[in-house]
This record gives structure tokens, sequence and C-alpha cells, in this order.
């Protein structure tokens, strides 16, 4: 399945992998994306980093908790480069940046379906209840974590034991997730969600 909001990218997505056998469905819409894969059997999901609707992130993070097997390729544009390297931090199988050649992504495809099949996929249940405890709490008190981690996203946890599910639900702000693992967050603990939502929205590189 291939996920983008060109109509352009998906046409020459769909020729160059459809020549070579394989059977491809697209869609425009990061939501439809979402629940197509949750519906149906695909081997490999690609996905555009930055959407009108939900971005690459959320795709990413929502196929997995699902489908943790299934590979996930972010497809980017050269702006959102660094959003794309952060994702295979955090579950990503690989990336591809606009404009790629056939070869190029015939390549990603090929690597992607090969980890897969290679790789235990993360476990996608909260292992580290205290980490993300700690997580919360700075966030909520500590305005240069804060930033931080609105700055620099994965990178701002590399200092905590954390799994790449447990790092992506706190960057594009999970809550229900994480409530129902840890139990109800203070209003000081959602409130720096909402800001990084609000930030999300201001964002030239969308990956929040």
């Amino acid at each position: 399945m291939v996920i983008d909001d060109e109509q352009i990218v998906l046409d020459s997505v769909g020729k160059i992998l459809k020549d070579e056998n394989f059977h491809v469905e697209a869609t425009l819409s990061g939501r439809q994306g979402i629940d197509w894969a949750l519906k149906n059997t695909y081997d490999i999901v690609l996905t555009d980093v930055r959407m009108p609707d939900i971005g690459g992130m959320i795709v990413l993070r929502d196929v997995k908790r699902s489908r943790p097997s299934l590979p996930v390729v972010i497809i980017t544009g050269f702006a959102s480069v660094k959003s794309a390297v952060q994702a295979m931090k955090l579950g990503a199988a690989d990336y591809l940046e606009k404009p790629f050649t056939p070869e190029e992504l015939l390549g990603a495809v090929n690597s992607a379906l090969h980890l897969a099949a290679t790789t235990e996929p993360d476990e996608q249940k909260v292992v580290h209840k205290e980490e993300i405890r700690k997580v919360l709490e700075l966030a909520a008190c500590d305005k240069d974590f804060f930033h931080n981690l609105l700055k620099n996203g994965a990178d701002a946890l590399e200092d905590f034991q954390l799994t790449g599910p447990e790092k992506l639900a706190l960057l594009t702000g999970d809550v229900s997730w994480i409530e129902s693992h840890l139990g109800p967050l203070t209003p000081e603990q959602k409130e720096w969600f909402e800001l990084k939502a609000t930030y999300a929205q201001m964002s030239l590189e969308g990956f929040f």
C-alpha cells in the first residue's frame, strides 16, 4: 500500500512496483491508509511523512501497533529528511527522499521486506512505565526539556530507557494508549501534549 497526498507520486510508485509484479493499492489520505492497513493484508506500507489529514508518524504508529511485523517505509521531501531519519529510530524500515529513482524505490522495498522477514518486531506495549513517567514529569515542569523534545524528537529521548513504540507514543501524543497502561495523566502532563500538538500545526516539517 502507498499513501501520499500527491497523485503524481502514487502514479509513479504504482507504475514502478506494478512493473515488478507487485499488486499496489494507493490512497491520498493517511486516515484511509490506516483504515485499509487494519482491514486488509499487505506485505509493506509506503507513506509520506507529511500529509494534510494524518502524517506519516501517526500512520507508522497505528500500523505497527496493530501489525508489528508489517514494514513501513517513509517517503519524504528534502525539508523532512530529519523526520524520516527519526522515523527509522522509531520503527520504520527505511525512508525514500523525493525525487527517487526506480532503483532506489525497489531497493528500499526489497530491503524492508528482507528486514521484516529476518527481524523480530518491537513489542507494541509499555515495557518501561517508570521511564515514561520520568519523561512526562520532566516535560510538564522543565521548559528546556520540553523545547528539546519539540526540536529534536527521538534524539531528546536517547538518555531514557524506552522502546521505539514507547518513544513514538510520547512523540505523537498518544494519550489514550499511555493512559491505558499507566492510568490517568495529570492535567499538567496532558497540557504538554496539547502544546506539542499546537506546535505541530505551526511546524514546517510536521514531525509531531
